[in-house]
C-alpha cells in the first residue's frame, strides 16, 4: 500500500523534484561566483589605481591625498579599500588631516572599474586635526556643504589660537548620514559629550554628559562682512546663562545678557576684542549678590598661571544697586578694574546709608607675594548714622567723620602696612598709632585670608576695638 502511495507521488511530482535538486548547484554556483567576486581584488595591486582614486575623493570630498603608505582590500564588513597611514588636507591646503585608516566603501560593480570609480561613503578612522581657531570655520563650512556620506571615527581635534592650545576634543565621532546624522560624541576635559545639530545647521545643542552642563546656540542669518550672529544658553547645575552674540574675523560680541544663581544674579554687556592683539571690555550690573561665596575663591591657585595673567588685556566695569528693603550692607557699588601686562589697577566706590567710600591702587600679580596698593577715603556727615548699620551705638548726631588711610596688603602672608591716616584733618597719626592699627588690622581682620577684612562681623569688631 506504502509503495503504491510513494509511486503516485513520485510519478506526479518527479519534474517538481528534480528542478529543486536542479537549485541547489544554482545556489552553489551562485555562491561560490559571489566569494570569488569579492575575494579576488586581494590580489590586485591598488597602488597602480590610486590616480583614480585619488581624483575621485578630490572631485567628489574635496579631498586631497597627499600621500599614503599602502592601500589594502577588505571583504568584511562590507567590501572596502583601507588607506593606511594617510596624510590628508582640504579647502585649500588650509586643513590637514593625519588618518590612521582611511575607509573607501565602492559600489560593488567599481571594484573591478576605477575609470568610473564611485563609492557609497568614506570612513575616517584614527585621525587627528590640528587647526587654528580661525579656520574652524573652514571644517565646518567643509562638512556642511558636503554632499555625500562620510563618517569620523576617533577623530581627535585639537583647536590652538595664535599657536597656543585653546581646547582639545578626543575621540570623536560624526556621521552625516543615517541614525546619527548630525549627532557628534566624543571627550572634553575627560569627560564624555554629546552634540546635536540641526539639519539646517542654524541650531547646535550641547551636553557634558553626567555633569548637569548644557548650552544651546541657535544662529541667525549671517548678515553682511559675514558677521554671524545669535543666541547663546546654558545651564550649569542650578545656574543659567543666556546672552546674544555677534561674531566676525575681529571680535566677538555679548549683549542682553543675563546669569542667574543662587548667589549671583546679574546682567552683562561684552566685547571681545582678538584682532590684531587681545583686548576685552565689560559691563556688569549686579542684581544680587552672596559675599560668602568669595571665601571659595582661591588666589594663589588662580595667580599661579603667570603665563596666562601676562596675556589678559581687559576692562571691566561693575555695579550695583541693592533692592529696597534688602539687608545689604552697601547700598550702591561701582567698580572699575583694568588688567594689563599683569598689573592690575582698580577704582571703587561706594556708599552706605548716604555714607561715601572710594578706593582705588595697583597690584603687580606676576610677582612673587603681589603687593596691593590702596588710598581710600570715608566721607560722613553722620558719624552715628553710619556706626549704626553696623549695630554700634554712638550719642552724637549729625557728627562729620572724615578720613583718608593710604598703604598696602601682602595678600599671600596676610599682612598690611600703613603709610598714613588722617581724619577729619585735625588728626594724623603717628608711628606707634600706624603700628597699632596694623597689629588690630591683622589680629582681627586679616587673621585667615585675604576675603576675610570684608566680613561684616569682623568688620564690626575692627571698628569696636579701635574706637
Amino acid at each position: 500500500m506504502l509503495n503504491k502511495i510513494y509511486k503516485n507521488i513520485h510519478n506526479k511530482y518527479s519534474t517538481l523534484f528534480k528542478f529543486l535538486f536542479f537549485l541547489r548547484y544554482l545556489f552553489g554556483i551562485f555562491f561560490i561566483s559571489v566569494v570569488l567576486f569579492l575575494s579576488i581584488p586581494q590580489f590586485f595591486d591598488f597602488k597602480k589605481k590610486d590616480k583614480f582614486i585619488k581624483d575621485y575623493l578630490l572631485e567628489s570630498y574635496g579631498l586631497k591625498l597627499l600621500k599614503y603608505e599602502n592601500i589594502k582590500y577588505n571583504v568584511f564588513p562590507l567590501p572596502n579599500l583601507e588607506i593606511q597611514n594617510v596624510s590628508t588636507s582640504i579647502k585649500a591646503d588650509i586643513i590637514q588631516m593625519d588618518v590612521t585608516s582611511l575607509n573607501i566603501y565602492p559600489k560593488l560593480l567599481n571594484i573591478y572599474d576605477y575609470e568610473d570609480f564611485e563609492a557609497n561613503k568614506i570612513v575616517f578612522i584614527k585621525n587627528k586635526i590640528l587647526l587654528e581657531e580661525k579656520n574652524l570655520k573652514h571644517l565646518i563650512e567643509y562638512i556642511s556643504n558636503l554632499k555625500n556620506k562620510l563618517v569620523f571615527k576617533n577623530l581627535d581635534l585639537k583647536i590652538d589660537k595664535n599657536k597656543s592650545p585653546l581646547i582639545n576634543l578626543n575621540n570623536i565621532f560624526f556621521s552625516n548620514y543615517g541614525y546619527d546624522k548630525n549627532i557628534i560624541r566624543g571627550n572634553l576635559f575627560d569627560k564624555k559629550f554629546k552634540i546635536l545639530i540641526s539639519d539646517d545647521y542654524n541650531r547646535i545643542s550641547f551636553k557634558l554628559l553626567k555633569t548637569g552642563i548644557t548650552a544651546d546656540i541657535k544662529f541667525n542669518e549671517i548678515k553682511k562682512n559675514s558677521i554671524i550672529n545669535g543666541v547663546f544658553k546654558s545651564k550649569l547645575l542650578n545656574s543659567k546663562l543666556k546672552f546674544d552674540f555677534n561674531y566676525d574675523e575681529k571680535k566677538f560680541t555679548i549683549y542682553n545678557s543675563y546669569f542667574r544663581s543662587k548667589n549671583l544674579s546679574f546682567s552683562n554687556e561684552s566685547e571681545i576684542i582678538y584682532q590684531p592683539f587681545f583686548y576685552l571690555h565689560s559691563f556688569f550690573e549686579i542684581e544680587d549678590i552672596n559675599v560668602g561665596i568669595l571665601k571659595n575663591i582661591d588666589i594663589k591657585k588662580n595667580l599661579a598661571s603667570k603665563e596666562f595673567i601676562k596675556k589678559i588685556n581687559t576692562k571691566n566695569e561693575i555695579n550695583f544697586k541693592s533692592k529696597k528693603f534688602s539687608q545689604s550692607l552697601i547700598d550702591d557699588l561701582n567698580l572699575d578694574i583694568s588688567i594689563a601686562y599683569g598689573k592690575l589697577v582698580y577704582f571703587k566706590k561706594f556708599s552706605i546709608s548716604n555714607n561715601f567710600f572710594t578706593c582705588s591702587g595697583d597690584i603687580n600679580l606676576l610677582e612673587e607675594y603681589p603687593i596691593l596698593y590702596f588710598d581710600c577715603s570715608v566721607k560722613s556727615t553722620d558719624k552715628k548714622k553710619l556706626l549704626k548699620k553696623f549695630s554700634i551705638k554712638y550719642k552724637n548726631k549729625n557728627e562729620l567723620f572724615n578720613i583718608n588711610v593710604k598703604g598696602n596688603i601682602n595678600i599671600f602672608n596676610n599682612k598690611i602696612n600703613f603709610k598714613n591716616i588722617l581724619m577729619n584733618d585735625n588728626y594724623k597719626a603717628k608711628e606707634e598709632d600706624l603700628n597699632y592699627f596694623k597689629q588690630v588690622f591683622e589680629t582681627i581682620l586679616f587673621d585667615k585670608d585675604f576675603f576675610g577684612i570684608f566680613n561684616f562681623l569682623k568688620i564690626r569688631n575692627f571698628i569696636l576695638e579701635i574706637s
